[in-house]
């Protein structure tokens, strides 16, 4: 007689489980590095001095890591606002009308090329062990992994753009004035293929794309804000 095998549902990790907070902080990690290596870039190419270029790349670190927490927490806090509408007013369909559901869910199995009957089955089944959780995950799309967490998303991406933004922070603190505008540029342009082949590498991606767009946009964000510093003697 053979034993009956059993299988751990957790057994298997997958790299989608991490999108919750890994794009978040890829996001904010690159902004942190691209925005204040290039606010400070455009204060060196406007003649500044290593004191106001430093504080202008504090400010942008401060400043930055407070907006993209904020704006974390109140994009994906919208989302998942929506989900939680979308299963209140799932509730009380289920609640008015179980049976008309049924048929629903049912169909939803159907077209994913279950027969009739079977999808009639599994439907009644799965909704006599958890209703608004089977119509959750197959009609509404809404799954554990991708649920929205605003907290979480505001604190990965700010904490990201910190330390993002400390990389060319520290490089205007340790290298002398005459070094400085080189400095920040090979700098910034090392931490972002980090990032890239980093986030790259997390998410099962290559490496090298991964690590190439994120070095093109990084070094033309650059390119243009030291251009309005040296032309107009200002930084934006």
């Amino acid at each position: 007689m053979t034993a009956k095998k059993t299988f751990d549902l957790n057994a298997e990790h997958h790299r989608i489980n991490r999108n919750s907070w890994l794009r978040a902080s890829v996001m904010g990690a690159n902004d942190g590095i691209v925005s204040v290596s290039s606010l400070m870039l455009g204060f060196i190419a406007s003649n500044a001095d290593n004191h106001t270029i430093v504080l202008a790349g504090l400010a942008g670190l401060v400043a930055g890591a407070m907006s993209m927490a904020a704006g974390e927490y109140v994009s994906v806090q919208s989302q998942k606002d929506t989900e939680q509408a979308d299963l209140a007013q799932e509730a009380q369909e289920l609640e008015r009308n179980y049976e008309y559901e049924l048929q629903e869910l049912a169909a939803i199995y159907t077209d994913r090329g279950l027969s009739p009957a079977l999808a009639e089955q599994v439907a009644k089944e799965l909704m006599e062990k958890d209703a608004l959780g089977a119509h959750a995950r197959d009609e509404l799309g809404l799954h554990e992994i991708s649920r929205a967490r605003p907290l979480q998303a505001a604190l990965s991406s700010a904490a990201a753009f910190s330390i993002g933004a400390g990389m060319p922070l520290v490089s205007a603190l340790l290298l002398p004035q005459a070094w400085l505008f080189s400095g920040v540029i090979a700098i910034t342009l090392l931490a972002l293929v980090i990032l890239g082949s980093l986030a790259a590498w997390t998410g099962g991606a290559s490496i090298v794309r991964g690590a190439s767009r994120v070095l093109i946009w990084g070094a033309l964000a650059m390119a243009a804000t030291s251009l309005i510093g040296h032309f107009f003697g200002i930084s934006v």
